[in-house]
């Protein structure tokens, strides 16, 4: 099955003026994430990161909006702007390898013993 991904902006930061705007918009930080349903298990990963802007005075200005359709544009921002081909190959990697692990955590059993089992009730009882 492919791959969904998902933008989530978890903050703006922005110049509370700058060329004669408001709440210019200079930095954005992200999470984009990709979802994989196998089976009935769902593998996701993700990419958390920022991008930064310059606003020239003269060029299209968006003003800010707490809105989805302001979020809609500062996603395109993004789409613009990151590597987003590079951001989707490191999930589909690490998808991957979730799906088909080629590495496991091995332990020295004194450093980190196995619990001792403990009795059943009904085994003492006989």
């Amino acid at each position: 099955m492919a791959i969904t991904y998902k933008w989530s902006i978890s903050q703006m930061n922005a110049r509370i003026q700058a060329e004669g705007e408001d709440n210019v918009i200079f930095r954005v930080q992200y999470v984009y994430t990709g979802y994989e349903e196998s089976g009935e298990v769902t593998y996701t990963a993700n990419v958390t990161s920022f991008q930064d802007f310059v606003y020239v005075k003269g060029e299209p200005f968006v003003p800010y909006e707490n809105t989805e359709a302001f979020e809609n544009v500062v996603i395109g921002w993004l789409e613009d702007a990151a590597d987003v081909a590079n951001m989707q190959s490191i999930i589909s990697k690490q998808i991957e390898a979730e799906v088909n692990p080629v590495d496991e955590d091995l332990y020295f059993t004194w450093m980190n013993p196995a619990p001792v089992p403990t009795p059943d009730i009904e085994d003492e009882e006989e």
